[in-house]
């Protein structure tokens, strides 16, 4: 049996090319400026992004859910960025099979270096080009197409360090 397909009419093609492109193009400029600031990579820069605005050290499976990684990417990269001395990872004493993740000095030390550059990055070639109200506005549609519905505002609440340029909650 053949499933009917909901084929995309040309105002769709024409919106998810765009969405495409800008997306392609955002991590092509973030990825370039994260080489000239630091040593390191685009999935390194999230993984510290992550853990430096945890509480402690994150739970591997935690860290996958958060980054939407599947958990052996999640394992992989930690273990490249464990050998590198930007990561540590310890095993859970409740579980034998989980472990946690958390930042070194070292680790702390480069998502600081690169963070400024980052964030004048994803100002330059996305937030600047937006009024106030294009951004409100960006961020309905974009909650909805998510699904949560919550917003950058929720996202922004979990916040505990100001390493990625976003103000720490206090």
């Amino acid at each position: 049996m053949t499933e009917q397909v909901n084929w995309l009419n040309d105002e769709e093609t024409a919106l998810w090319r765009t969405y495409l492109a800008l997306e392609g193009r955002l991590h092509l400029e973030i990825q370039r400026d994260l080489k000239m600031s630091s040593d390191l990579t685009e999935p390194e820069f999230e993984v510290l992004v992550h853990l430096s605005e945890a509480d402690g050290p994150l739970r591997m499976t935690a860290l996958a859910d958060a980054l939407q990684w599947e958990r052996s990417r999640v394992s992989h990269q930690v273990t490249r960025m464990a050998k590198r001395g930007l990561v540590q990872r310890t095993s859970c004493p409740e579980d034998g099979r989980g472990a946690f993740v958390s930042t070194t000095d070292e680790g702390m030390r480069e998502i600081e270096k690169a963070a400024p550059d980052h964030v004048r990055t994803v100002r330059r070639v996305f937030l600047d080009r937006l009024d106030d109200d294009d951004k409100r506005e960006l961020g309905r549609i974009l909650a909805l197409v998510e699904g949560s519905g919550g917003g950058p505002q929720q996202a922004d609440a979990t916040r505990t360090s100001a390493a990625a340029g976003v103000p720490s909650k206090t």
